[in-house]
């Protein structure tokens, strides 16, 4: 096949320096540590950087952590660890975050602000004061999907740590169900110097690539010097596709199709390009312009039609109608090109509308037509009203064929240029001024040059919640992806159907896969299908919302939040905020936009102290949107003022408060070292922690009058029971409702997997699979049995009993363990592992646990651990009280 395709960028860079009043060695804050992990399945990567950091003087230093990241990616998680204690970031709304923002500058502390932005990157951006000789490790992980373009997948990672590190690691892990097809490792990172630090496994499926280079490499190669590395690695690969009617992978309720035929005979075009010619164009943007004119005229197929627009306040059109691109036509229209200067203004309405009266007026059968539009201007003659140009070019375009929108700089309103591409089944590129601007625009017309099928449509009966699955062309070297959830539980095979339109006819690509083996497709990365759907659907909804108004834009708004906040994702509607410790600055980092020319900015100061009580002296750090699209989503902090308040007393004898500032990590709280004598004496801790937004659990104890209850935000590894003597382990996939994916792990033979769709039993290597509603009895070896009574499983392992329940709740379903009989090990790890749950009640409904008195809320919570679920009266409390930690000291690597 022809290997072309689109290159997708995840690229990934790293800066950390200090800084301080005193000027300081480079090797006096060490980055010890710096490891780049990146996991490709079924295209969706997940890219977990880390760096660890130590602060090698007798003074404290502020170590600072840039990353720069996609635009298409979404940030997902990101913390902090310093001396053992985390600080988690937390995503909320736009606006609340922004609120907890201005709050903080109207208590008159400090704050900053750093934004940039550039061709393919967006930069994340923190800093911690770390104490003398202590360390820091900072983590963040962002997901993306890879697309398709020119033939190819492209990873690029790019590296640069600001000095030698000891302990320098990328590694890139691939697997493609499919198989691989072919794989090259590039980049400024992968040359002579630096051979041997790169290393290429690969089998039928799956491809390895590490880089480990040494000290001395990174101060020695192409790319390098004394302070370290500054290149990048490009891994770039491509699946088999031995199906016309694409690849099928499914998890969990789950599906993605990806559709890509290349039997296809390639269709001829009807091709306008409009050019703006107007006085800001002078100098090297129209020369650039004329130069990629040239090469894209020679590259237009004969079998092709193409007419030229230039325009400024005046149009002018080669021809007036399309042309055959025959030799003669062609090196006719590269005179026309070179003759082409600048002047006048920009009538965008008048030049656009001209363009599609000349496709309309040239209808072919079996042809397919494209508009193309490079601007660098905003309109400022003729029709200049945005809105009104918009409506004018929809309406005479009438969905019969897609316009692209060019804009080349910053000049441009590329608000309105994306808005007008998006109505028109289009899209809209940036082209940027630099040196390769030609090269630009040439890349872009490689990407539609050659259409292989019109309307095409996609169908899946059984299936719901699709992403887009109506596309207007299908471009060769492309992909077409369309993901959504498979509602019909009844289903023993599920279809697919793809219905288009080629050069000569109607084309029909079918396909039927039994559901059995569909579900156990992606047994080891079973949320991947689900967080693509969630990162596809939501960067769709925001592209929708840019097309609508009123209510209809409201709830395509109100959807994509949602989905952003469930699935942990920063998007243009989120915010993450970095809580960090106490008389830390507060920062802000909002998300630059593209249609904006932004400068970089950093404005840093210290929190100042305040006088007054009770007033958290911390800092946040609001992270708005830093991903090009939708994103990421966890529980939040109730308010900014959250705080702990522990009281002791001054040399004068009066108490004095100490505000200590609460992140997303609340383990318990330091306290002076109390002599044991004296200990039994000490007085209750009061904690005050804000309430989270997550499934409701209940504990009932019969020695207790009231059940207690606690909210836990989504996790999707979470440690339910582990008993290590036994080796059992029960791991779970936590949303806002309850379980969706639970896995038991039993001795090493023993494996059971529980959706919310089917139950996979695995003894050895034999693989028995159950579904909801039926009724079965398993009697396995090694004191194993299931029992499957409808919506009930019960489950025996060893000396471990739990009963599993399925419940249905806003039309979807979900898991709820209970576990009837713990085991034998008294430190049982997990959240359902034994907890002491004696509590005390006091005036004004406070509640003492171990010796720490909580505020709690009387409230309600249905007992999912019975069928039906009742709902019970029960006391509200903070999780953290009731596990005794924060819900990252039960998140495990994997289910």
């Amino acid at each position: 096949m022809d290997r072309t395709a689109v290159r997708i960028t995840l690229f990934t860079s790293l800066l950390l320096c200090a800084a301080s009043g005193q000027a300081g060695k480079e090797q006096d804050v060490d980055i010890y540590s710096f490891h780049i992990n990146s996991t490709v399945t079924s295209r969706y990567a997940i890219t977990v950087i880390t760096s660890r950091v130590a602060n090698r003087l007798n003074e404290s230093k502020e170590i600072h952590f840039e990353v720069k990241i996609p635009k298409n990616a979404f940030i997902s998680k990101f913390r902090m660890t310093i001396e053992e204690k985390t600080y988690d970031g937390v995503v909320k709304k736009k606006e609340e975050a922004q609120q907890q923002y201005s709050d903080a500058v109207s208590r008159g502390e400090s704050a900053g602000m750093i934004s940039s932005v550039g061709r393919t990157l967006e930069e994340f951006k923190t800093s911690v004061t770390v104490a003398a000789l202590s360390k820091v490790t900072f983590e963040l992980t962002y997901e993306e999907l890879l697309q398709r373009r020119h033939g190819k997948y492209d990873l690029l990672i790019n590296a640069q740590p600001m000095q030698p590190v000891a302990d320098f690691k990328i590694d890139v892990y691939i697997h493609e169900s499919p198989g691989i097809s072919f794989l090259e490792v590039k980049g400024g990172l992968n040359t002579k110097d630096l051979t041997n630090a790169v290393t290429t496994t690969r089998s039928v499926k799956e491809a390895w690539v590490n880089f480990y280079p040494t000290r001395d490499q990174q101060t020695s190669c192409d790319v390098c010097g004394k302070q370290g590395m500054n290149g990048d690695l490009i891994i770039t690969y491509d699946v088999e596709r031995p199906k016309p009617s694409g690849e099928l992978r499914a998890s969990d309720g789950y599906f993605v199709h990806y559709f890509a035929p290349t039997d296809v005979e390639r269709i001829p075009k009807n091709v306008v390009f409009v050019i703006d010619r107007s006085g800001s164009m002078s100098g090297k943007k129209i020369q650039q312009t004329r130069e990629a004119l040239l090469k894209i005229l020679g590259d237009v197929a004969e079998d092709d039609y193409f007419g030229l627009i230039t325009f400024d306040s005046k149009i002018e059109v080669w021809r007036p109608e399309l042309v055959q691109a025959t030799d003669s036509n062609l090196k006719s229209a590269k005179n026309f090109v070179k003759k082409i200067t600048d002047r006048g203004a920009t009538d965008i309405n008048a030049a656009v509308l001209k363009g599609v009266e000349m496709i309309n007026r040239h209808q072919r059968e079996g042809s397919a037509s494209i508009l193309i539009l490079l601007t660098d201007g905003a309109p400022n003659t003729g029709v200049s009203h945005p809105p009104s140009i918009q409506a004018n070019v929809k309406e005479a375009i009438g969905g019969k064929f897609p316009l692209y929108c060019l804009g080349f700089g910053f000049d441009v309103n590329y608000d309105f240029l994306e808005k007008m591409a998006l109505e028109n089944s289009g899209r809209a590129f940036r082209i940027y001024e630099d040196s390769d601007a030609d090269l630009q625009l040439q890349g872009f017309y490689k990407t539609v040059a050659v259409p292989l099928l019109i309307d095409v449509n996609l169908n899946y009966p059984g299936a719901a919640n699709l992403t887009q699955s109506v596309f207007r062309y299908y471009y060769n070297g492309s992909e077409i992806v369309v993901a959504g959830q498979i509602t019909d539980n009844s289903l023993e095979s599920f279809q697919t159907e793809v219905i288009a339109i080629s050069k000569n006819d109607k084309v029909t690509y079918q396909e039927s896969v039994i559901m059995k083996e569909l579900d156990g497709a992606l047994s080891e990365n079973e949320n991947v299908i689900q967080r693509l759907w969630a990162y596809l659907t939501v960067k769709q909804l925001l592209e929708k919302e840019m097309t609508l108004g009123g209510q209809e834009k409201d709830a395509v708004k109100e959807e994509a939040l949602k989905l952003s906040l469930q699935y942990q994702f920063v998007t243009p509607l989120t915010s993450m905020v970095v809580t960090k410790p106490q008389g830390e600055k507060t920062q802000i980092a909002d998300k630059p936009k593209e249609g904006e020319k932004i400068e970089a900015s950093s404005r840093l100061a210290y929190s100042r102290p305040s006088s007054r009580r009770n007033q958290p002296s911390g800092g946040s750090w609001i992270i708005p949107s830093l991903a090009n699209h939708p994103v990421q989503n966890s529980y939040v902090p109730e308010s900014p003022q959250s705080s702990s308040v522990q009281r002791s007393g001054d040399s004068s004898g009066r108490l004095r408060s100490r505000i200590r500032p609460m992140s997303k990590s609340f383990g318990p709280l330091p306290h002076p070292t109390i002599p044991s004598a004296a200990r039994r004496h000490r007085k209750p801790r009061l904690r005050t922690l804000p309430s989270v937004v997550g499934a409701r659990f209940l504990i009932s104890d019969n020695s207790q009058p009231k059940p207690l209850c606690y909210d836990l935000p989504p996790n999707p590894k979470l440690r339910l029971l582990k008993d290590p003597p036994s080796d059992f382990s029960m791991n779970g996939k936590l949303t806002l409702t309850g379980f969706k994916r639970i896995i038991i792990h039993y001795g090493t033979k023993h494996q059971l997997n529980l959706s919310s769709v089917y139950i996979r039993y695995t003894y050895d290597l034999n693989t028995e699979i159950f579904a909801w509603g039926q009724t079965s009895t398993k009697h396995g070896a090694d004191s194993v049995s299931l029992i499957l009574s409808d919506n009930e499983l019960d489950v025996t392992m060893g000396t471990v009993r739990v009963v599993f329940f399925r419940h249905k709740k806003d039309g979807e379903w979900f898991l709820w363990p209970a576990v009837q009989q713990q085991p034998n090990n008294a430190n049982a790890e997990g959240i359902f592992g034994k907890k002491n749950l004696q509590y005390e009640e006091l005036p004004g409904s406070m509640i003492k646990i171990n010796n720490v008195e909580v505020k709690a809320t009387w409230s309600s919570a249905n007992d999912y651990r019975r069928s039906p679920a009742p709902a019970l009266g029960c006391w509200l409390v903070p999780y953290q009280i009731i596990l005794g930690g924060n819900i990252s000291n039960f998140t495990v690597s994997r289910l």
